[in-house]
């Protein structure tokens, strides 16, 4: 049957063209975007979970951030004791040179308060981000740790949990801060007494230029000597210790950058639209598209044919 009021075949191409219509939008916005499920309404679960993996991976990046700056502030600090180490050295050959009978032990302090200098300027150089694990106050405990954030991690019921790596500046210490001279555990100003002179003195502040070629005088800059190598010994160790600290901090910031990456794919194959696939797509719903609008314009005409009974 024809009919004017109702023409079902119209009303058919109309529809097929809509839905082809809405499929090219979706597809076009896919491509566009390159996202498969751009919205929750793309696909609620799919697009909870790529949120979720998209805020973890960005506080992993902020922890990769801050293992930098740690690592930044551990290196300065090792070249610091490395260049303490090369100063001290020097103190220590004056030393042996003034050990000599007959030398000008004034000229040679001259040139120890120069190194002594150095050392104090080394120390206090040694800081990053207004850190300094070179110096502090050994006196006050909680002053003398240093935590640094490590890792970011999240339980399968939803937990967060942050990691730390903790620094014992204690280890690292070369001058202390603490008020009583006695209470100075630094490798740098711990203090010392002289057995024969009774001179209280410091790798920064000994001085060897009032000692004379006796033998209790000899002994006391022997004294001297041992202490500055002693010193040395403990700028060894607390090298060592920071390297330690460096490379663990390292390995953090490596196994961060790696999670990041797996963390990328992840969401990626969740919610990345295939360009491949949605190329062919659209294609196939152009060609669909021009025959869904030619199939309707050959229903619109149907109706035109009845004029032709009535003539």
């Amino acid at each position: 049957m024809s009919s004017l009021n109702t023409n079902i075949a119209a009303m058919t191409a109309l529809q097929t063209l809509r839905s082809t219509n809405s499929e090219m939008l979706t597809t076009q916005n896919r491509i566009s975007t390159g996202l498969r499920v751009a919205s929750a309404s793309d696909n609620a679960a799919y697009w909870s979970i790529a949120t979720t993996m998209r805020s973890d991976r960005q506080s992993i990046s902020t922890v990769s951030d801050a293992l930098g700056l740690g690592s930044a502030t551990a290196e300065i600090a090792s070249k610091g004791i490395e260049s303490a180490i090369s100063v001290a050295n020097k103190i220590k050959d004056k030393l042996v040179a003034a050990r000599t009978p007959g030398v000008d032990r004034e000229k040679i302090q001259s040139e120890i308060s120069e190194l002594q200098s150095s050392l104090s300027e080394i120390v206090s150089g040694a800081s990053f981000n207004g850190q300094n694990w070179l110096t502090g106050d050994s006196t006050d405990t909680d002053a003398m740790t240093r935590t640094l954030v490590a890792s970011f991690s999240r339980a399968s019921d939803g937990s967060i949990s942050i990691g730390t790596i903790s620094v014992d500046l204690t280890k690292t210490l070369l001058v202390d801060k603490a008020a009583a001279a006695a209470d100075r555990a630094g490798a740098l100003d711990t203090q010392a007494t002289t057995t024969n002179g009774g001179t209280d003195y410091t790798v920064l502040d000994l001085d060897i230029s009032a000692l004379t070629d006796s033998a209790d005088d000899l002994a006391d800059l022997e004294e001297m000597l041992a202490t500055v190598d002693g010193a040395i010994t403990t700028m060894t160790d607390a090298a060592s210790s920071l390297g330690a600290i460096q490379t663990r901090v390292d390995i953090q910031k490596d196994f961060a950058s790696s999670l990041m990456s797996a963390i990328d794919k992840g969401v990626g194959q969740l919610v990345d639209a295939d360009m491949n696939e949605e190329s062919t797509r659209l294609q196939a719903l152009q060609v669909r598209q021009q025959l869904g609008i030619q199939a309707l314009s050959i229903a619109n005409q149907q109706a035109q044919s009845i004029l032709s009974l009535f003539r």
